[in-house]
């Protein structure tokens, strides 16, 4: 009778321990689900899904162009400088993520010629511009946009324009909605933050390649 609250103390702290493990194979499930009913075989999605986790941490870079810090502190050299402090330059690198950017886009040209191009342009240019009005340039942040409204947006244009084959439209229409709208549209109005400022990187896939596997799941 003595040992049964610490035995409960003792597993509590096992779940908690362990909630953080159960909840990642929850999400690989959720999205080895949303792969097979794109079409893929189960071997298909299970490398593709590898891919995508390791490749969100790499950035290929595409061009970089001048950055500008201003400082912020002014300490007694600042007396020396009677014209301001003198601006430090660098470089921004403008780079693309190989699991949230790369590897959608392809699956968006895997799913191509099962989606009817007329109903996916339909779909795809109203979620540009639903993703183009909705995201906002956070500074030393980069770009952000409600994670949720993307895909509900994919899922009904996809159920408006194409409801005998949803799938591929809301995919297609999700991903590039987000891609494009949000990240690809918002390059010229970036500050001269420095550092790497990469499409589709942001975050865990920046919204993009989880947008993609929300729409099949909602469809």
């Amino acid at each position: 009778m003595f040992f049964l609250p610490f035995s409960l103390i003792l597993l509590f702290i096992f779940l908690i321990l362990l909630l953080p493990f159960f909840l990642f194979i929850i999400h690989i499930e959720i999205i080895r689900i949303a792969l097979n009913k794109i079409g893929l075989s189960p071997s298909a999605a299970f490398f593709i899904l590898l891919i995508s986790l390791i490749g969100s941490g790499i950035n290929i870079p595409l061009y970089t162009r001048e950055a500008t810090i201003f400082p912020q502190e002014r300490n007694i050299f600042y007396l020396f400088h009677p014209f301001g402090v003198p601006k430090l330059h660098t470089e921004q690198v403008i780079a693309i993520n190989l699991g949230g950017a790369i590897l959608p886009l392809l699956l968006c040209i895997y799913l191509l010629p099962k989606a009817p191009p007329i109903p996916t342009l339909f779909a795809t240019i109203i979620s540009i511009f639903v993703c183009f009005k909705l995201s906002h340039i956070v500074p030393g942040l980069g770009i952000t946009i409600p994670a949720l409204i993307p895909p509900v947006v994919s899922v009904l244009c996809a159920f408006l324009f194409s409801p005998g084959n949803k799938i591929p439209v809301a995919y297609i229409s999700g991903v590039l909605g987000v891609l494009i709208g949000a990240d690809i549209l918002n390059l010229p109005n970036l500050p001269p933050y420095p550092g790497i400022m990469s499409i589709g990187g942001a975050g865990v896939y920046d919204g993009i390649f989880l947008v993609g596997i929300i729409s099949v799941l909602l469809t």
